[in-house]
């Protein structure tokens, strides 16, 4: 062999390698949809020894085919009325189902591949996560009872399936249509023409479809035992290395609208286009933000969490502007519909992260609980617990967001906030007449027992009346204005000053008995916490919290002994991950560690966020688990927040707290104007915060000023 030969061609290749274009790396490819769907089971993790029977919540996030804010969410099951439907510890997978939110609801019309011999109470497949894989946009698994490879994709209102047979198999399809989250009563599938079928399904709203399939039919059977019934669809000539192909559209208006959606999006389109068209959408989205350093996992944890964060809510319009409203009553608007937001999720980040990448999504979404709120008694939505939409509305109007009637929403709100009813706030007479909400006097209350909430309750409350009183100044209504302000200041009513929590009262105005801060409870006193979990809970008046304390040291010397005192082993299925007995599972404590910026002492408040950071999102044996529910994103979201260095402390409020950035640079895209936020130095102590070359007062950024002139944090 001639060395010399070799060398100059080795030299030769190294000199094209190095001029080669090098390809990036798509950010989709960091996303893993199975993050979150893992449930906690270890002692360390959980912070008690588990023993009920009902396993802790997961994230309970779906690792199916979805876009953002899809009115389709296409996704393997593995459990009814479990979460998402989708538990990473299972090994079975009873269907694919079209809609899913992660809140044991929807699912809706769930479908299997088949073949050979099944009873409809027993059809489903054995699976490995060996042979699982999913990225935004696409889903796939091998089927091991049915030799099948099942492959999903999907649009905004249409789901494509691609079901791979062995080749002597023959094909059918099993719909399951009298099973979802909702238990429907009311259901239908038949044929609708040589290779169509078409159906609804009741349940959460009625939803129809229209689906074709590459394979003429034969029949539509229903089959069924003593336990269930379901729907066969037998193809005609079905054997063959050809796959099953079917496309269903969706429509929550009418089988004639499913039909359009699907014509509109898909019909034409093979597997392969649909599934790269969605790629490129989730690529598209995920480029508004593009950070640089860190490590491997940090960005997968960060695009995992933020695609995570706009999945929810779902489109409900179609393709036609048709959709389904408060009423029943079918409307066409000039907007896109979507369904309520999680709001007391994810008022407090989710929603405003939603604005400051999809800002069109965002209004569109206020018109949408507008439309809902004026046609269902003059309130506007709320969700599970507190009111929040205001807070969401207001936030997204001072950022920038003005192409919806602020005075529509206003008076929603206003009435929300001033007029009990049927539909709006709870308990409101109480809190209007008093300042506060009564519980119960009782002892020995379990954990899951429903009562008022009535501390969480006021405290929320107040910071609603806070976020309704911005909206007031906006429209010019001063005398509301005043009087919101006032209120706002309620979340003082129920603060203890002899044991430093907030506390429960009875209706003649003592203080329950029975107070145990380190007691978690459903709804007694706290809405899914304990009375350390629910310190310091006034966004809009920070100073005014401390105030309440004797001295700042001894706000300190609650928040350590907050992140220090242990979790007493109390076992509560929505409440896990814990430093001390702070508990990140669940939304109620998540502004806590910011409350050390109020006292001077802003590094050990970082130490929380950065343990929370790398820690509490890819828990557990298979690193997949989260701390805690996801809750339609509002986890998701704190996570990105925080990676770029950015906190919606006061979500009403168009500015942020600044916290350390995980990653050394970030490029954001925010309505269209590029921002740089940049971290210089390591540690945990922020020595300057500067945007446009001007050194800010104080721990908060304004919305404006992060436009104009990025965020540069100087760290040690």
């Amino acid at each position: 062999m001639n060395r010399k030969k070799t060398t100059l061609g080795l030299l030769l290749t190294l000199v094209g390698i190095m001029n080669s274009p090098v390809k990036a790396q798509s950010l989709t490819d960091y996303v893993n949809p199975l993050l979150g769907t893992a449930t906690l089971w270890n002692p360390e993790d959980l912070g008690y020894t588990h023993t009920e029977e009902k396993r802790a919540w997961g994230a309970e996030v779906f690792p199916g085919s979805s876009l953002p804010n899809a009115m389709v969410q296409l996704t393997p099951v593995t459990k009814y009325h479990s979460g998402s439907g989708y538990q990473y510890e299972d090994r079975e997978i009873y269907g694919f189902a079209h809609t899913c939110k992660g809140h044991w609801n929807l699912l809706h019309v769930p479908v299997m591949p088949v073949t050979g011999f099944f009873y409809p109470r027993n059809y489903a497949s054995h699976f490995s996560h060996e042979r699982e894989s999913a990225r935004p946009g696409y889903y796939s698994v091998w089927l091991e009872r049915y030799g099948i490879q099942a492959e999903l994709t999907s649009t905004l209102r249409c789901a494509f399936h691609r079901y791979t047979f062995r080749p002597e198999d023959e094909k059918h399809l099993l719909v399951d249509i009298s099973r979802s989250n909702a238990r429907p009563r009311r259901y239908e599938v038949k044929q609708a023409g040589e290779n169509a079928i078409e159906g609804f399904q009741d349940g959460e709203g009625r939803i129809y479809f229209y689906a074709v399939a590459n394979y003429r039919i034969n029949s539509v059977n229903t089959v069924q035992d003593q336990k269930h019934q379901v729907a066969v669809v037998d193809f005609a000539d079905s054997k063959g290395e050809k796959p099953l192909e079917v496309r269903f559209g969706f429509s929550f208006v009418s089988i004639e609208n499913a039909r359009q959606n699907l014509e509109a999006e898909m019909l034409t389109a093979s597997f392969d286009e649909v599934k790269r068209t969605a790629n490129e959408t989730w690529e598209a989205l995920l480029g508004h933000i593009k950070v640089q350093g860190g490590t491997e996992r940090q960005r997968k944890l960060f695009y995992s969490c933020l695609y995570r964060s706009f999945l929810w809510p779902a489109l409900r319009s179609d393709v036609n502007g048709e959709y389904r409203d408060a009423r029943g009553e079918v409307v066409k608007a000039d907007f896109r519909y979507y369904t309520n937001p999680s709001f007391w999720d994810t008022y407090r980040n989710k929603l405003i992260l939603l604005g400051l990448v999809t800002p069109d999504v965002a209004r569109d979404i206020i018109k949408s609980i507008t439309d809902n709120g004026e046609k269902r008694g003059g309130y506007m939505p709320t969700f599970f617990h507190g009111d929040h939409a205001c807070t969401f509305v207001i936030g997204s109007w001072l950022r920038g967001i003005r192409d919806f009637d602020l005075q529509r929403a206003y008076q929603l709100c206003l009435k929300n906030a001033t007029v009990p009813g049927r539909g709006g706030r709870p308990y409101l007479d109480e809190y209007l007449a008093q300042g506060w909400i009564a519980e119960k006097d009782t002892t020995n209350v379990p954990t899951e027992d429903e009562y008022k909430a009535a501390v969480t309750k006021t405290v929320e409350y107040a910071y609603d009346d806070y976020a309704t009183s911005l909206m007031a100044r906006e429209v010019g209504d001063k005398k509301n204005q005043k009087m919101l302000l006032e209120h706002s200041q309620n979340y003082r009513t129920l603060f203890d000053p002899s044991t430093g929590f907030w506390r429960g009262k009875t209706a003649d105005g003592k203080w329950i008995k029975d107070f145990d801060p380190y007691y978690p409870y459903y709804a007694y006193m706290y809405r899914e916490a304990n009375a350390w979990n629910s310190l310091f809970f006034a966004p809009h008046d920070p100073e005014g919290v401390i105030g309440l304390y004797p001295s700042k040291e001894a706000v300190e010397a609650k928040l350590d002994s907050l992140f220090s005192e242990p979790w007493r082993g109390y076992e509560a299925w929505n409440l896990t991950g814990f430093i001390g007995n702070y508990c990140h599972g669940n939304q109620p404590g998540h502004s806590i560690p910011y409350t050390y910026y109020f006292i001077g002492q802003q590094p050990k408040g970082q130490r929380i966020i950065s343990t929370l950071l790398e820690h509490y999102y890819d828990m557990g044996e298979d690193h997949l688990a989260y701390a805690g529910m996801d809750d339609a994103g509002e986890m998701s979201a704190w996570y990105v927040f925080n990676a770029i260095g950015l906190y919606t402390y006061s979500p009403a409020d168009p500015q942020y707290i600044v916290t350390v950035p995980l990653f050394p640079k970030i490029e954001m895209d925010i309505h269209g104007t590029p921002v740089s936020i940049e971290r210089r130095g390591e540690g945990e102590n922020i020595t300057a915060v500067t945007s446009g070359g001007k050194k800010l007062k104080g721990w908060f950024v304004d919305h404006s000023d992060l436009l104009k002139g990025g965020l540069t944090v100087s760290v040690q």
